[in-house]
């Protein structure tokens, strides 16, 4: 999957197409992130434990990872990245825009 949970994201299609966040949980198995504020579904949820009031929520829903593009820290800008191995074999993400180190 190309974005990691805390990710900064864009959406570039969709309902919410335009709208950034940061990725709350990353799904890989199913191909779908949840990112803040962006797909929200309102749900009615009834009351478990004593002091929990129910009622009617608003809640983040799940997207398709294909869906969301990766915002450079640096630029700024959503932008494919490249995986660039470093000397001691460990491999980081880079920004093709702008060359920055992702990760």
């Amino acid at each position: 999957m190309h974005v990691k949970t805390d990710d900064k994201v864009i959406v570039i299609t969709g309902k919410d197409k335009g709208k950034e966040g940061k990725v709350i949980a990353a799904l890989p198995k199913v191909g779908k992130v949840i990112v803040e504020n962006v797909a929200m579904v309102t749900k009615h949820q009834k009351s478990r434990a004593q002091g929990q009031p129910g009622g009617i929520i608003q809640k983040e829903a799940a997207i398709d990872a294909s869906n969301v593009m990766l915002v450079c820290q640096k630029c700024g800008k959503p932008s494919r990245y490249s995986i660039k191995r470093l000397d001691d074999g460990k491999k980081i993400r880079v920004c093709k825009k702008c060359g920055e180190q992702i990760d």
